[in-house]
């Protein structure tokens, strides 16, 4: 009897032990999914790359390119270390590119209809396979992309790729389409103008002509090519991918690209069912239920069917390319085919519309949208000079329903450089406005590649011009280059400004990402400050974040050349909310851990004196 008794104790200890780990860990996953996101943006061609030949038009053996294998165990985890916890890799699908790859059966790209010599990586030309450039072994290269998927989950990265729903290249063309998919416009009926099922939209019996090239712009730059003759074949011609339903689009249409017929005719009328009312309230279990019994356009599924198999391979969300352009329905479809998948998806979308931002992300089931028109472009202009930070805080008024799902960021591939003249020309004017993307609300922060070492993207690589890192052609990124350091992935040759840059980045990114208070509650104190503090002025913000067991002030001055010394006030009814009594409470710069300041709570209201340097700011923890 005893003895049974001892087995049946450990039985139960074992139940009760795996019980626990079990918690444990699910608690563990909630803490993590409560924190902030940080997502690295990477131009995956570029990142390795260390030729500095830097000629307009090279070729990828004048100017070199960066491979999947760049992206080493010591890069990943140098990355991670910057406080980075998703690591999105742009031009990763196999897009247009002029280099002859066709000994392994990819047929070569006519650069009429490409632009640059690297190609738009936003003119995908097969979307079950990789850019070839990216491998040291072409006929590998799908495998050597999902070594880097599993290089990057070993160093606690998630992995975000594109996915370009509204157009693909003109020349589009799979050879690695599983068993069973068809290419898109394989099956479509070519004499009609518009058909529910045709993957794209035609100019029925017109053939398509190559746009005329404006302000001396030659393809390659004027180097001979066989294919660059001013012709491509396509009869009948497609409408082109922002819409042009002209077969000779402009030099400013998006020439190089076709859109995608998602089921809405030419006079705008929507083939398929639109959600019920009310259905932005459910859930995404609730939107792939809605669907099952449902008729969908034929590239609805095709999309489908292309986020599955990357999932499948280990990517864990993906970055939508001009979201709007495609219908909100389209993306209740796919977005819950992908989070019943995987519900930790990331679904990140291009929408500059704030009119339709709720519906894509309450309808649409998005995680996150650009916070660009209003956010990105109002800091912009306080960056430069002539932008007011009294215009901030109606921003997180306005979107206070919806502010976790507005993705912040400073720079990605199509915004130029804060450190190029044409933007700040000075990457230290973005140290200010990087504090307050990060800290302001519970969203996603997004950096772009060498942003923390202040790349000015002045290199002229050929398609284009500069001040944005070019996405079109192979270049060298200077201030990258020197950080990595001959792939040693150590900043030794990065000079003492770009060090200090980059440790503000690491400093800033880490504390945002273990921070409670970042997840809790804001309350703006600007306007209070401007209408009540003696010199606290339109280039000063200041806003307060708390949780149950963090309180912060963050303070930055965007001022490029005077200090501001200023007493801040905190007001009763923030103090309130803090619980706290009058007396005196010492808070300390999070950033640095070099200052401390003393709060003083006098009957009911905190006052704490401040001075800051230019461009400096505080993150004050209580």
């Amino acid at each position: 009897m005893k003895k049974i008794y001892n087995i049946l104790s450990v039985f139960i200890l074992a139940i009760v032990i795996a019980c626990s780990t079990e918690k444990v860990s699910e608690m563990k996953m909630t803490q993590e999914r409560n924190k902030k996101k940080v997502v690295y943006q990477v131009f995956t061609r570029l990142f390795g790359n260390t030729n500095t030949t830097n000629k307009p038009w090279g070729t990828i053996e004048e100017n070199g390119v960066g491979k999947f294998n760049d992206f080493t165990d010591k890069a990943l985890s140098e990355i991670k270390k910057l406080g980075v916890t998703h690591i999105w890799y742009t031009g990763v699908p196999h897009h247009d590119v002029i280099r002859d790859y066709t000994k392994y059966g990819i047929s070569n790209d006519d650069p009429d209809v490409v632009k640059g010599r690297a190609g738009s990586p936003y003119a995908v030309k097969d979307y079950y396979n990789v850019n070839p450039d990216l491998a040291e072994n072409v006929a590998n290269r799908l495998q050597e992309f999902e070594a880097l998927i599993k290089r990057s989950h070993e160093n606690d990265l998630k992995v975000i790729i594109d996915i370009v729903p509204n157009h693909v290249a003109r020349n589009y063309q799979s050879i690695s389409n599983p068993e069973g998919t068809k290419d898109f416009g394989a099956d479509d009926d070519t004499s009609k103008e518009y058909d529910v099922n045709n993957n794209f939209y035609y100019v029925p019996n017109t053939p398509f002509e190559v746009p005329d090239f404006l302000n001396g712009y030659k393809p390659l730059g004027g180097e001979k090519h066989p294919l660059s003759d001013s012709k491509f074949e396509e009869n009948p011609a497609k409408w082109t991918g922002n819409g042009s339903r002209s077969p000779k689009p402009s030099f400013y249409d998006w020439y190089e690209t076709v859109k995608v017929n998602y089921g809405i005719s030419p006079e705008g009328k929507k083939d398929f069912d639109e959600l019920p009312a009310g259905f932005e309230n459910e859930g995404y279990q609730k939107h792939f239920e809605f669907w099952q019994d449902k008729n969908v356009p034929n590239s609805w599924i095709k999309f489908r069917d292309i986020t599955i198999y990357w999932l499948e391979k280990g990517v864990d969300g993906f970055r939508y390319d001009m979201a709007e352009m495609v219908p909100v329905e389209f993306w209740s479809y796919l977005n819950s085919n992908i989070k019943m998948k995987n519900s930790d998806a990331f679904l990140l979308a291009e929408v500059y519309n704030p009119t339709q931002y709720r519906a894509y992300i309450k309808k649409g089931k998005m995680d996150y949208l650009y916070d660009k028109v209003q956010l990105y472009d109002t800091i912009k202009h306080v960056m430069q000079g002539h932008g007011l930070t009294d215009n901030i805080p109606p921003i997180q008024e306005d979107l206070k329903d919806i502010e976790h799902h507005m993705l912040h960021f400073l720079e990605n591939h199509d915004e130029q450089r804060i450190a190029s003249p044409a933007f700040a020309g000075n990457a230290l004017k973005g140290k200010p406005a990087m504090v307050v993307s990060a800290t302001i609300s519970t969203a996603p922060t997004m950096v772009y590649f060498g942003q923390e070492l202040g790349e000015d993207g002045s290199e002229d690589a050929g398609f284009g011009s500069p001040s944005r890192t070019s996405i079109f052609d192979y270049v060298g990124v200077p201030t990258l280059q020197r950080w990595v350091n001959n792939k040693q992935f150590d900043g030794r040759q990065s000079t003492k400004e770009e060090k200090a840059l980059r440790d503000f980045y690491k400093r800033l990114l880490n504390f945002t990402i273990a921070s409670d208070a970042l997840m809790g509650e804001y309350a703006d104190i600007h306007q209070y400050n401007r209408e009540n503090t003696l010199n606290y002025g339109d280039k000063i913000l200041s806003f307060v974040r708390w949780s149950e067991n963090e309180k912060l002030i963050v303070v930055s001055n965007f001022d490029a050349n005077d200090h501001h010394r200023f007493v801040l006030e905190i007001p009763s009814e923030i103090i309130k909310k803090w619980n706290l009594v009058d007396g005196k409470y010492q808070a300390t710069d999070q950033l640095y851990q070099k200052e401390s300041f003393t709060l003083n709570v006098q009957e009911g209201k905190g006052l704490i004196a401040l001075k800051l340097r230019p461009l400096e700011s505080f993150i004050l923890k209580l």
